[in-house]
């Protein structure tokens, strides 16, 4: 049996995702043609969806996801996390260096998830909340290569320094993670990352997206 669904809610999703898709909004006419439905049923679907902030509409009339989104947004951030946390804490028991989750936050990255070995003498210092330029840092770069590489070829990137003097860093993009942006890696005290930590890294990052799928 079909379950019962909305299809003025489903219209409304429809109409979040095709904006989410594109950086310079669209307007009533070409979401019309997107959805197959008339422009009277855009118009109130847009005017629905402005009365929660999800949607905005600027000067030209071009519609746009709305800051609203960013509240809802907020919310995902406790549910990676409590998903990510087994593979980090396997990953820097493993490896005895910091774990971390981080994901992309505009031009930035973003840690949400950080778990500390905890049979070490000594490790990076490596909190959630911490921000850094996308081009500095493995989880930063980690996360731009994948985006120029084909799917199904995550590999890892390794760092020296770039946030920390005396500190490297090894990342793996998350993977296949419909709607999440991310790395998974370590940051640790060291001249040179150990071999085998980029094949960790990678396959923690596996453990993550599967958890998140």
């Amino acid at each position: 049996m079909t379950a019962e669904t909305s299809q003025t809610l489903d219209r409304g999703l429809r109409v979040l995702k095709l904006l989410a898709d594109t950086d310079h909004g669209l307007t009533v006419t070409e979401l019309s043609q997107k959805l197959g439905v008339n422009r009277t049923v855009v118009y109130r679907l847009l005017a629905t969806l402005e009365q929660h902030a999800l949607v905005r509409r600027d000067l030209g009339g071009r519609a746009r996801v709305g800051l609203g989104v960013l509240r809802l947004g907020r919310q995902v951030h406790p549910l990676v996390r409590e998903a990510a946390m087994p593979a980090l804490r396997s990953l820097a028991e493993d490896i005895g260096a910091t774990a971390h989750l981080t994901l992309v936050d505009g031009a930035e990255a973003l840690a949400v998830a950080v778990v500390e070995p905890s049979w070490t003498d000594y490790h990076v210092a490596y909190r959630a909340g911490f921000r850094h330029p996308l081009d500095r840092g493995a989880a930063g770069r980690a996360i731009l290569a994948a985006r120029q590489k084909a799917p199904g070829d995550p590999g890892y990137t390794l760092t020296h320094g770039e946030l920390e003097t005396g500190a490297c860093g090894a990342a793996a993009p998350l993977v296949g993670v419909t709607g999440v942006e991310g790395s998974v890696g370590v940051v640790m005290l060291a001249d040179v990352v150990p071999e085998r930590v980029g094949k960790r890294v990678v396959e923690a990052a596996r453990e993550v997206a599967e958890a998140l799928r």
